[in-house]
């Protein structure tokens, strides 16, 4: 079992970001990958502001933040991954584009041994494993938002996973990353979207239907079941988009009505309101 000391990351986004933050910080070299040069700077610029917060909340040093940006290289060029020894999907939660996206990775990551690994939050491993020549090589390793905050990743296995592939994200994850691992099976939603997104959706479901309005939903969780944050509140901060498309996944692969997006949460979608990332969903977050 080799170390792991570079990391690719594909896609600067949200999850991207963070990930990259988490690796920088435990001192691994992470190559910073999108589809341009300026997302890829933007996202960078994104772990920049992450890092001078934590200096703020002297959670870190100015040498750590200082440390970690050193060892972030950015690009939009895929070859620039073909020595890392791990590289992490973390690009848009669409079956399609992930499975192009390891086909490209399979013949750009010259180490065989290397790992391929997806941060899909419901898309079964196995079908992104068959867009490669190892199989056994390929894994989940699904992070949660914000990554940095998160103690949480899940490790999926699919099929033909090998054992020495998934010890080697497990250990990477408790003992370099610091996280705690769970194993979930290869089926859509793993172990928490499963039970996570059916909530989310049935909050939705009583926004959509006139049961209570999103305010009062959200206080009914937080100040009568002692959640750190109602549901609509934390879809919002998921993103209405992933959220859609987690229970897109789980209906297809399950056929329960209750995993379907709900008529509300396809129209906020189709509007461009995906809860923070936009400025609207259930609660505005633009400036006053």
């Amino acid at each position: 079992m080799t170390s792991i000391k570079h990391v690719g990351v594909v896609g600067a986004g949200q999850m991207g970001r963070g990930i990259t933050e988490v690796c920088a910080r435990a001192g691994l070299h992470v190559t910073l990958c999108d589809v341009t040069e300026d997302r890829a700077r933007a996202g960078l610029a994104g772990v920049a502001d992450s890092l001078l917060k934590a200096e703020k909340r002297e959670t870190i040093t100015s040498e750590d933040r200082a440390h970690a940006l050193a060892g972030v290289s950015v690009t939009a060029d895929l070859s620039r991954l073909s020595g890392a020894d791990l590289v992490i999907e973390a690009a848009v939660e669409d079956e399609q584009a992930k499975t192009a996206l390891f086909r490209q990775l399979d013949e750009v990551v010259a180490d065989p041994a290397a790992v391929l690994a997806s941060n899909t939050s419901s898309i079964p491993i196995a079908r992104l494993a068959a867009a490669t020549r190892r199989p056994e090589a390929v894994v989940g390793l699904h992070f949660f938002n914000p990554v940095p905050a998160m103690p949480l990743v899940e490790v999926i296995p699919s099929l033909q996973t090998s054992k020495a592939t998934e010890q080697r994200v497990r250990t990477f994850a408790t003992e370099i990353l610091g996280k705690k691992a769970v194993v979930a099976e290869d089926r859509a939603g793993f172990v928490v979207n499963s039970l996570l997104v059916p909530y989310l959706l049935a909050a939705v479901r009583m926004v959509g239907s006139g049961t209570a309005t999103a305010e009062d939903i959200d206080t009914g969780m937080t100040a009568g079941c002692a959640h750190p944050m109602g549901p609509l509140r934390l879809a919002d901060l998921i993103g209405l988009d992933t959220v859609a498309a987690i229970g897109e996944a789980l209906y297809e692969e399950y056929r329960e009505p209750l995993y379907a997006p709900p008529p509300l949460l396809r129209r906020m979608v189709e509007s461009g309101l995906l809860g923070r990332k936009s400025g609207q969903g259930f609660f505005s977050y633009r400036a006053a």
